[in-house]
């Protein structure tokens, strides 16, 4: 890795992890360069704009994190309903990506920025539709390979988990990771009915 991108890495890292922590919008540029080796010169050598910081930080940092942990492991699943029980767990309880106080940065995000932003609404969907995706591929292996019910609507699972993720992340943010294992057993609950 070269000086430049080495800078580069270190700006959307540390913007990462105070936008995770603050939000996008009280998140300042000069936050950002607190405490860093990094003059405001060579944030904008790397970057026209906060803005355009800030779908970088999506695309290279949040979507290779985030992939790794949602889509990596339904791809190729012998058991497709363990494997999406494994994954939300590990999501939930494991992920070092992720902090209960602070909820997923990816959902947070959502809720601050698209509303505002058509660009971070798109790169924010992309990382949601690909989650999702890996989700129905694994529901329809399933299906084919004759470990989950046939009349399993691939798409509405996929949603359904989605939507009962987005949730319980922003619970917990208020109860802890308490309400992640209520999540989790009822979530087994559902995923095992699909079988």
């Amino acid at each position: 890795m070269t000086k430049a991108e080495a800078t580069r890495s270190g700006i959307l890292q540390r913007a990462f992890n105070l936008i995770y922590q603050k939000g996008y919008q009280a998140t300042s540029i000069d936050d950002i360069l607190v405490d860093s080796p990094v003059t405001k010169g060579a944030f904008f050598y790397h970057f026209k704009n906060k803005e355009e910081m800030g779908l970088a930080m999506i695309q290279e940092v949040m979507y290779p994190g985030m992939y790794e942990t949602m889509v990596t492991p339904l791809t190729n699943s012998a058991n497709p309903v363990e494997e999406l029980y494994l994954m939300m767990h590990n999501l939930l309880l494991k992920s070092p990506f992720f902090q209960v106080q602070y909820g997923c940065p990816a959902v947070n995000l959502i809720e601050e920025m698209a509303p505002l932003n058509t660009a971070f609404k798109q790169a924010l969907s992309k990382l949601i539709l690909q989650w999702q995706k890996a989700m129905v591929t694994n529901v329809n292996n399933g299906k084919n390979a004759g470990r989950i019910k046939p009349d399993t609507d691939a798409e509405q699972v996929a949603c359904f988990i989605t939507a009962g993720y987005s949730g319980v992340r922003n619970i917990g943010k208020l109860l802890g990771a308490a309400c992640y294992h209520t999540y989790l057993r009822e979530l087994k609950k559902y995923l095992d009915q699909l079988q």
